[in-house]
């Protein structure tokens, strides 16, 4: 099936009356598709749309329905366009590309110039306030600690809203984030793409229809160790392609070094969130899926780092940390472990279960899962049972965000449902580690008891120019 980006027209022989006044949707079957003519007769009128959408109703492959829905491109600007940015603006690249922003024009590469009719900018309030009514929805794709300031922003003029993972830089901000969206009620999505993953929807309806019985436990794992990068000694003139002050953003000053920039800025607190935001987002996002999981009641660690592993400046090499939920409408109580960098074979030998990234321990028994499906393994020796298939496949991660711009359901990950809470939770573990142990979580109030030490890691602190 082909992505149908621009207005369509719907030929006399679909027997469609786009002379009322009150038709403002046209639905298009399977049977009707070979009727569809690009733009230039009934459904247009001086280059527009003259129905609010079209949707089109279609069957997969494997027999599943589809809906996609087409009609006015959007008007989509991206802010940071190199690395992961250039993923996302290929993703979205069918659509019309109206600006760039990249405050680093060597990192942006060809993004930053093979849309020719886009603007240019290295400053994201310069772009949204002289494009404001050109701009349907935008796409952050900047290092975690300049993600908030130009989702805020776009989100409070009413611009859709696609975030890269793991959505902000702290806890406060995601939650204002989460708040804007809710508000203002945008479309958005958090840059999760593995949950489009059709291997990640057969362990959710495993683990939801009960192969294993209740879940009381899980582990996440990942494996590898980056993080304490080096610490410069050296600090070279600024490159002339790179304004290094609005790189910073509302982070503190620091002088410019390629040890912060393009790519490790990942394993310094004042930018990223170390291998759990990086990582993380992903990894929790099979448990938090398959149970439903909102807010943890506590965050805590399972294994206390020595004092001197729990550097002020850079993310660990290794944490072993736990988020306990409460007992909720889907899943019972249980503790949900996030290790990185920490042997994983004893978890997985003591519960005689097959190697994973993630393990759901149930009841019954256990299941071994990761991107692309799972094995469950029953206490008993019996054969588990297969659940039916029942959660749709993703019609393409972006193309889910783009389909709620143009008014379809909710994407996957959007922030206010879901992708908040995940992220939440990523960030939170984050904190216990910082703070050195865990403290109880009062989601509603945003407050964290037992640990003082937890609210520094918990709020932002923006540099002058930026406070909010």
């Amino acid at each position: 099936m082909p992505r149908w980006a621009c207005a369509m027209v719907v030929t006399a022989a679909l027997a469609v009356d786009v002379s009322a006044a009150d038709r403002l949707e046209v639905t298009v079957t399977d049977a009707g598709l070979g009727h569809l003519a690009w733009a230039g007769a009934d459904l247009l009128k001086d280059g527009r749309p003259q129905v609010k959408r079209v949707v089109l109703e279609h069957e997969t492959l494997d027999g599943n329905q589809q809906k996609t829905y087409a009609f006015d491109k959007l008007n989509v600007a991206c802010i940071g366009v190199g690395g992961q940015g250039s993923v996302n603006v290929k993703a979205v690249s069918e659509e019309n590309i109206v600006a760039v922003c990249d405050v680093d024009e060597k990192r942006a590469g060809k993004n930053f110039t093979q849309f020719p009719r886009a603007k240019q900018y290295h400053d994201f309030r310069k772009m949204l306030d002289e494009m404001d009514k050109q701009i349907d929805a935008v796409v952050v794709s900047t290092p975690d600690h300049t993600h908030f300031h130009p989702a805020r922003q776009a989100m409070l003029m009413g611009k859709h809203c696609y975030c890269e993972k793991p959505l902000a830089h702290s806890v406060w901000e995601i939650r204002e984030l989460t708040n804007i969206a809710k508000k203002v009620k945008v479309a958005t999505q958090l840059g999760n793409q593995r949950h489009a993953n059709l291997g990640m929807r057969r362990t959710v309806e495993a683990v939801r229809g009960g192969v294993v019985g209740e879940i009381r436990e899980v582990y996440c794992f990942l494996w590898g160790s980056r993080g304490m990068p080096a610490v410069p000694t050296e600090f070279p003139p600024v490159p002339p392609h790179l304004d290094w002050d609005l790189w910073l953003g509302p982070a503190k000053s620091h002088p410019y070094s390629p040890a912060y920039c393009p790519y490790n800025w990942r394993f310094w607190w004042d930018f990223g969130t170390g291998e759990t935001g990086n990582w993380g987002c992903h990894i929790l996002d099979i448990p938090y899926w398959a149970l439903g999981l909102k807010y943890p009641r506590r965050a805590d660690l399972d294994e206390v780092p020595a004092a001197a592993d729990i550097d002020p400046q850079r993310t660990p090499k290794t944490m072993q940390t736990r988020l306990e939920f409460p007992a909720e409408p889907g899943h019972g109580k249980l503790s949900l472990h996030w290790w990185h960098g920490c042997p994983s074979k004893r978890i997985f030998e003591k519960h005689k279960a097959k190697n994973g990234t993630v393990l759901f321990v149930g009841d019954k028994g256990t299941i071994s899962a990761g991107f692309d499906g799972y094995t469950a393994t029953i206490f008993d020796g019996s054969a588990p049972k297969t659940p039916e298939a029942t959660i749709p496949p993703s019609p393409g991660f972006h193309l889910e965000w783009i389909n709620a711009c143009k008014g379809g359901p909710a994407a996957t990950c959007d922030f206010v449902a879901y992708g908040g809470p995940l992220a939440e939770g990523v960030l939170l573990a984050n904190a216990a580690f910082r703070a050195g142990g865990g403290f109880e979580w009062d989601a509603e109030k945003l407050k964290a008891s037992g640990k003082p030490k937890a609210d520094a890691y918990l709020f932002p602190d923006f540099r002058e120019g930026w406070k909010v």
